[in-house]
């Protein structure tokens, strides 16, 4: 599984530190699946997340409707951007996560 990927990665500190911001947002939850760890509400997906060998990458599920306020969100596909990170910063994470969940309640 990806997860156990991540545990041994030189960015697993950065990878757990960012999973914990994630899982503090109310009714976010994690789903461990064997090529990603997912995060979603009960209104449908956020992001997805696992380390490369740069850092951690986050996948914005609708990033392409984000307002990219930071200009850091990367990716040409139709629905999905991409926030690659080498240290936590929470307060554009932050962001990225209520911009996403703002999107999901209104579906």
């Amino acid at each position: 599984m990806q997860f156990e990927k991540d545990m041994e990665s030189e960015f697993r500190e950065l990878f757990l530190a960012t999973r914990q911001f994630l899982l503090s947002f109310e009714g976010v939850e994690e789903t461990k699946k064997p090529r990603i760890t997912t995060y979603a509400d009960k209104n449908g997906g956020i992001c997805h997340m696992r380390t490369t060998k740069k850092g951690v990458d986050i996948g914005f599920l609708k990033g392409a409707r984000i307002p990219d306020s930071f200009g850091y969100l990367t990716g040409k596909t139709k629905k999905m951007r991409v926030y690659a990170i080498t240290e936590l910063q929470e307060d554009v994470l932050g962001y990225y996560v209520a911009e996403s969940l703002k999107l999901n309640s209104e579906q």
